[in-house]
């Protein structure tokens, strides 16, 4: 999303591997780890990784194969940058020159996408665009302090919980945040207290996009929905039809991620259909008006 916002498209590539986890040493029975691998539109379908529901196709629309080594999966990446540590994660900054990991944290690459291109015009086709303005970094640390651990990373401790207790903390945290974000979203146009929007709007927007179709229902967050809060759908409708951001926001491999890649939480990826919350992204907002 920062990469489309910034302009950077012409300077960085991107390759979106296959959204469903898989087997990542195919060929060793004793190797259980399950990870992203790269689409192979030649390939054949495949089930889950339990070998159940799909099949899946071998590459959604946009799934390209390895563009520079070929490779099967993301852990091979990391294999010939020489980190097997075993947490094989995306987003990957990839130095093509160097062949190694710049970084694999988000936001990392989110700052860098920001700053560490605008020197050169040619680069940047919105160097302009400062989503860390040192004016307002306090403003918008403060916010990424509370939105993290609550409703980031709110949502993934209420999916993985394993006891009733610490799900009842997870959501009772997630489930204040969440209002805390409707009431100041009703006040002000973006999260941080700002004029423009900032990377707390990036990090703050791509798990809201997800809530509804997925984590209100798979990771149990159903104590509200975006859909239900006017100014949340808004600030959701406002972000979303930023020059860029739809595309880069594609619900059908959100969706076959989640439900497709967790067999201990849906031991046959069935996907639900949804309310189709992508419809309502479209829809008129009503935030020119705020600062």
């Amino acid at each position: 999303m920062t990469r489309a916002l910034k302009g950077l498209e012409d300077v960085v590539s991107v390759t979106a591997v296959h959204p469903v986890w898989r087997r990542t040493r195919p060929d060793d029975p004793n190797d259980e780890h399950r990870g992203w691998v790269f689409g192979d539109p030649n390939g054949e379908p495949f089930r889950n990784s339990e070998g159940r529901g799909g099949p899946f196709p071998p590459a959604f629309p946009g799934n390209d194969p390895d563009p520079l080594y070929n490779s099967f999966s993301i852990r091979d990446l990391y294999d010939r940058a020489g980190d097997t540590d075993g947490k094989y994660t995306v987003p990957i900054l990839w130095d093509t020159k160097h062949e190694t990991i710049v970084s694999n944290e988000s936001s990392e690459i989110l700052r860098m996408f920001n700053s560490e291109f605008n020197h050169d015009e040619t680069l940047a086709s919105n160097p302009t665009l400062d989503l860390y303005p040192p004016e307002s970094r306090d403003a918008i640390d403060a916010v990424n302090e509370w939105v993290y651990p609550t409703i980031n990373n709110g949502v993934y401790r209420c999916g993985f919980a394993t006891t009733q207790s610490a799900y009842d903390a997870a959501i009772e945290e997630l489930t204040a945040s969440f209002d805390k974000i409707e009431s100041i979203l009703s006040r002000r146009r973006y999260i941080a207290e700002t004029k423009n929007m900032t990377e707390a709007d990036v990090r703050l927007f791509v798990t809201l996009l997800r809530f509804d179709e997925v984590y209100s229902v798979y990771f149990k967050t159903n104590t509200r929905v975006v859909a239900d809060n006017d100014a949340i759908m808004n600030y959701c409708r406002d972000i979303y039809q930023m020059a860029g951001v739809s595309d880069t926001c594609v619900m059908e491999q959100i969706k076959a991620h989640y439900y497709c890649s967790h067999p201990m939480l849906n031991a046959y990826s069935i996907i639900p259909r949804g309310s189709n919350f992508m419809s309502l992204l479209n829809e008129p907002h009503n935030r020119e008006w705020m600062n």
